[in-house]
């Protein structure tokens, strides 16, 4: 269990070198992305461009990734961000990263750059830069494919070719859909000139406590699958979200003019393009859907970005254009963003055809949005353009942002819109990526009426059960950072982690006897509710030490400025002075300055970890 190693692969120098990582720095941060976000920190200097070779790109396990641990199939990719200057990290499913550790390693960290275009191969302990010549120039299903003809079984996370032509919001790919979609972690791998880290293993993972593993995960399994939401998310998978959230006015629609959209893309209508429900590693929720135009998907965060975002009225596009922007190695949420910003600056006269290159952008335009998503892929006239994400403002006439429905140059990552649930907007605000639901999703607040004792034991503070109010949500935001970034040190599914989904998932209990019966060691509560704050307090530093300011956890003007036009949500929109005041106590639960900063003893704490 605890013997995988890092692999440390000088790509400019051709050189590898295996390392062991001692248990102290086991128990402090666990895996996954808590140990990604402790060696980016230490690793990246200060000021560097993300596309240059001194940027280091990091693959890491989870700390039960690859065991029976229920949905234990996930990794974490970290870098410093070409999409925004700050953290880049994002999280993966499927089943690359328990074949990594199949294959001896925990985590491996690429420095410098390869001269030509290069894999890496990783086999029972052993890592090899190899040519990857003729790979390059092919999508990311179709290079997938070409590597197990060559190389057989192997399972493997790609870049596609937006990757290659390094547009900023570039994703990673592993399998159909599974995506590390987020902060332009494929634009990073491009830059190096690695295609794909590619693995294969058979050295099996030592269980210390085996019968005692088999006997939790049993036990979690009934827990689970008694949850009201496992067998519909087992059903519609996430599709079940836009429904809920249209029906109150939380859709973002044409750029967050709007707030609601058609039934259409309601999961009743999904349902009719699912060939079947599939699962990633270790899960037995199986929500993804294969769907009958050639990809799988949609999830919820397709249905919104590529669907009510750009004011798309029928279903099946949507459906093609998330299949396309996967298969070309886009991140679905960035894509949709800046396609919606574009759109709306043309229809409002700040852009014209002159910017374009002679492209008439309307909503609804599948024709065009299917020909700008090519184009940006390969960094073709207008496209070239919208590959540089946020850093295109000045070219598109807003200069200040005020359009683009993104935090810290991070666009929104799913299409809630946040004016009515104002933990969300919290959330999204402090959030370390930037515009991100996956790091502090407020779940239980909007979703579940929960009885005010129930919900109060779960903050560990008094919390106002409204949507609509900031008052006491600095609590809500920062337990759900904890509890997600502990999940994301496991390598577990964030769907099934507590008060993600459902106040009945895994919780710190659960993972107390996951962690113990597979290491055999005598960890405690208390040391596991550590991990979380550690690993967001060193986020924070990583973010500081890049130029991060309080100025930066603020959110897009329109949430501000632009109150909510339909439904329930009508008329609501984030006050500032409130804001404010919520973001002084979140920083104040957090630990932090008034000014958002780490303090000195935490710091000298967070260096002596190692």
């Amino acid at each position: 269990m605890l013997n995988r190693k890092l692999g440390v692969v000088d790509l400019s120098k051709g050189k590898i070198e295996i390392q062991e990582v001692s248990e102290s720095l086991r128990k402090a941060l666990l895996g996954g992305r808590g140990f990604n976000s402790y060696y980016l920190w230490n690793m990246v200097p200060e000021g560097i461009d993300p596309l240059s070779p001194e940027n280091v790109l990091i693959f890491g396990a989870g700390f039960l990734t690859g065991t029976l641990a229920p949905s234990s199939g996930r990794f974490n990719v970290s870098a410093k961000s070409p999409e925004t200057g700050f953290l880049g990290d994002t999280n993966c499913g499927g089943f690359f990263a328990p074949e990594l550790r199949y294959a001896g390693f925990d985590r491996l960290i690429l420095k410098g750059k390869a001269e030509k275009p290069s894999y890496i191969y990783v086999e029972d302990g052993a890592i090899e830069i190899r040519d990857a010549q003729d790979y390059w120039g092919l999508d990311t299903l179709d290079v997938q494919k070409a590597f197990r003809k060559d190389l057989g079984q192997v399972e493997m996370a790609v870049c596609g070719v937006a990757g290659e032509n390094l547009v900023r919001y570039a994703c990673i790919r592993t399998g159909i859909k599974n995506a590390g979609g987020r902060t332009g972690m494929g634009c990073v791998m491009g830059s190096k000139n690695i295609k794909a880290i590619v693995a294969q293993g058979t050295i099996g993972i030592e269980i210390a406590h085996p019968e005692e593993m088999l006997k939790t995960v049993e036990e979690l399994k009934d827990y689970i699958m008694k949850s009201k939401i496992t067998p519909i998310l087992g059903s519609v998978g996430t599709p079940l979200l836009y429904e809920v959230s249209n029906a109150f006015g939380g859709i973002r629609t044409k750029n967050s003019q709007l707030n609601a959209w058609s039934d259409d893309f309601n999961a009743s209508e999904v349902e009719k393009f699912v060939e079947k429900m599939i699962s990633c590693s270790s899960c037995f929720v199986h929500c993804r859907h294969r769907n009958t135009l050639g990809g799988e998907g949609p999830e919820y965060t397709a249905l919104g970005l590529l669907g009510s975002n750009i004011g798309m009225e029928k279903l099946e596009d949507c459906i093609k254009m998330q299949n396309q922007v996967n298969d070309l190695g886009l991140d679905v949420s960035s894509t949709g963003t800046y396609l919606a910003w574009a759109t709306e600056l043309f229809e409002k006269g700040l852009i014209d055809e002159k910017v374009t290159g002679g492209i008439d952008l309307s909503f609804n335009d599948f024709e065009t949005y299917t020909k700008l998503i090519d184009m940006i892929s390969r960094r073709e006239g207008f496209g070239d353009i919208l590959a540089e994400g946020q850093w295109a403002a000045e070219k598109l006439n807003d200069p200040n942002r005020d359009y683009l429905i993104a935090v810290k140059g991070l666009p929104q990552s799913d299409p809630h819109d946040v004016r009515y649930m104002k933990a969300f907007a919290l959330g999204i605000a402090t959030s370390s990526r930037g515009a991100d639901h996956l790091r502090s999703r407020p779940t239980l607040e909007i979703f579940f009426k929960l009885p005010p004792d129930v919900r109060n034991k779960i903050y560990g503070a008094e919390i106002a059960n409204n949507p609509i109010t900031l008052d006491t949500k600095e609590h809500v935001v920062s337990w759900s950072e904890n509890i997600f970034a502990t999940i994301d040190c496991l390598g577990m599914c964030k769907f099934i982690c507590h008060g993600f989904n459902s106040p009945h998932f895994v919780d710190y209990d659960w993972m107390l006897r996951l962690i113990n019966a597979a290491s055999g060691w005598d960890y405690t509560d208390a040391q596991l509710r550590a991990v979380g704050p550690r690993v967001i307090d060193i986020e924070r530093l990583f973010n500081m030490k890049h130029g991060l300011t309080k100025a930066h956890d603020t959110l897009p003007k329109k949430y501000f400025d632009d109150p909510s036009p339909l439904k329930v949500a009508k008329g609501h929109h984030i006050d500032r002075e409130e804001f404010a005041k919520a973001l002084d106590r979140f920083y104040e639960v957090k630990g932090w300055t008034p000014q958002g900063k780490v303090k000195d003893d935490r710091i000298a704490e967070l260096e002596a970890i190692a």
